[in-house]
């Protein structure tokens, strides 16, 4: 196991990283301007269940096998700008059939943890983050490699947890805010279908540029 001076060392450096925000940021953030301070942090649930599959697999190798094979990443990249491209436009479709005079259509819970944990799960910019992070922390000194990679994996989480958290808890209280008024009601439905749609073509470009 790493050293108690290893982890402190890493979750500040974790800390550093997770506070910029990114794909999944914004999506915890427009799940919880939309839906509420709830929807928010369940979707962050299932971002971190979707971070949980990533280092498992850096864990026991999978992600070098996603790193060099150009097909791989290519596929999984692929497969998740589809998927936001999907979620855009069906917030977008929700949102035209939306009354000014009500609030934004429940979601289950069970389908934000989905959503969330597909959205991760299908971002290969984050099997390649731990891959390369992770391993910068390792002491080969100090027992099993994959052991390690797991732990300082599971200290990741808990840190993303405590950032995503806060993000998705303030984005709620503006959200309630805005959704007291029928157009930036509306409003917000557009607008999280456009910033889904617009992460899936990043992701899609992003990957097309890797394996150019």
């Amino acid at each position: 196991m790493p050293q108690a001076s290893t982890l402190g060392l890493f979750a500040l450096a974790s800390l550093a990283l997770i506070a910029i925000p990114g794909p999944s940021v914004i999506y915890i953030v427009t799940r919880s301007i939309e839906h509420g301070r709830s929807a928010g942090l369940i979707s962050m649930l299932g971002v971190q269940a979707g971070a949980l599959v990533h280092v498992s697999a850096a864990a026991v190798g999978l992600s070098a096998l996603l790193a060099s094979s150009a097909t791989a990443f290519s596929i999984v990249t692929y497969a998740g700008g589809a998927y936001l491209v999907f979620l855009g436009v069906r917030r977008l479709r929700a949102g035209a059939v939306t009354d000014l005079g009500q609030s934004p259509p429940a979601v289950a819970r069970s389908a934000l943890f989905r959503q969330g944990a597909l959205v991760n799960i299908l971002n290969p910019k984050t099997a390649i983050f731990f891959l390369a992070f992770l391993p910068q922390f390792v002491d080969r000194a100090r027992g099993a490699f994959a052991l390690q990679v797991f732990a300082l994996g599971l200290c990741f989480i808990a840190v993303a947890i405590l950032s995503d958290g806060t993000y998705a808890l303030l984005a709620g209280s503006i959200g309630d805010r805005l959704r007291r008024n029928a157009a930036a009601t509306l409003r917000l439905e557009r607008l999280g279908g456009v910033l889904l749609i617009l992460l899936g073509a990043v992701a899609v470009l992003t990957g097309a540029r890797r394996t150019a």
